[in-house]
Parts: C-alpha cells; structure tokens; sequence
C-alpha cells in the first residue's frame, strides 16, 4: 500500500457538523476499500481563486491516506458520486 494525499473541496452551503459528516463519509469510503486515514486536517472554509460549480468559496480538507493501489479508481470513482464534494485532488505522497 502507498501513501497519498487527497485534498477536497465540500460545498460551503453545508454548516460545520454537515460537513464533518461528509468528512466522515469519505474517511469510511477509504476504510472499506481497505485503506486508512493517518492525518486529516481540516483547513475550515476559503474562498477559492475561480469558480467551481458554481461556487466561490468551500470547505478544505487534506486528508494522508495509505490504500492499495488498485482501489484508488474506485475511491475516485465514490468521491464523484458524492454531491457535497466538488473538487479532489489526489496525489501520491513521496516518502522522505
């Protein structure tokens, strides 16, 4: 299993404890495709430098995530299918 990081947006129209939800949503994803959360780090709501779906502004959340390779499509894949999240971004984690 590699180390990554996953970086998401969740729609600023949600209030805190919403929003934990949906963190907390995304961190049983990782856990059911076999992988765990090491680090989350929750960096409260920010305006972004464009529009993303229509919104100016959301809730970021950078999570260090170790899962087995072949699942990453599929965790993709669900974070897609999830309307509270609008953007990802996932990298691979080098290891110092």
């Amino acid at each position: 299993m590699k180390n990554y990081e996953l970086f998401t947006i969740i729609k600023p129209n949600l209030d805190n404890e919403e929003a934990d939800k949906v963190i907390a949503r995304v961190e049983e994803i990782i856990t059911t495709l076999g992988g765990q959360v090491s680090n989350c780090d929750k960096m409260g709501r920010k305006k972004l430098a464009y529009e993303v779906q229509g919104f100016s502004d959301g809730f970021m959340v950078n999570q260090v995530i170790t899962i087995p390779s072949d699942k990453i499509t599929e965790l993709k894949r669900q974070l897609k299918l999830n309307d509270s999240v609008i953007r990802i971004m996932f990298t691979k984690k080098e290891c110092a």
